[in-house]
């Protein structure tokens, strides 16, 4: 698949059949989680592979919109670690930008995912900290599902030119 036509045609995936993702695929997710862009080039995230299911369904208790977690593989929860970050508050955009690399790689490589956002959700945040024993310092951004899609979706017109200025408003 070509890059541009990778980011023109994924969708935000929520079901899944039950096959099984190889470590190689949880790999290549991650590794292109680590390839974001982030400020000062300091890398202030962590990421969460969750594939036990009583913690995928656990999780799908506590976050509204998680239900897919119930068919999902795997989640992947991106966290960003103040402690690494020399830009106060920019973890929020680093991760944000691991979290889009890696919802890319998993179409890139034929699996399903969806984001589901946790911050600025502090009640979101705090039932994921807890679930997973998150230390203080290190802050949920998102929760990304994945596994092989079970539904196909069209690929919807979302260029606007009428959103576009050039120099000034």
């Amino acid at each position: 698949m070509e890059l541009i036509d990778g980011i023109f045609t994924r969708r935000s995936i929520r079901r899944y059949t039950n096959k099984e993702l190889s470590q190689n695929q949880i790999d290549t997710l991650l590794k292109a989680g680590m390839y974001a862009p982030s400020a000062r080039n300091q890398q202030p995230w962590h990421f969460i592979v969750v594939s036990k299911r009583e913690l995928l369904n656990a999780i799908s208790e506590v976050h509204p919109y998680a239900q897919m977690l119930k068919e999902a593989q795997l989640a992947i929860i991106v966290c960003g670690d103040e402690k690494l970050e020399l830009s106060k508050g920019y973890w929020v955009v680093d991760c944000s930008a691991a979290t889009q690399n890696i919802l890319l790689a998993a179409h890139g490589i034929g699996l399903g995912a969806v984001w589901l956002g946790l911050h600025p959700r502090e009640e979101r945040k705090k039932d994921i900290k807890n679930l997973i024993k998150l230390p203080d310092h290190v802050q949920p951004l998102s929760l990304i599902s994945v596994g092989y899609p079970n539904e196909e979706k069209d690929d919807p017109q979302r260029f606007k030119p009428e959103r576009i200025h050039y120099n000034t408003w």
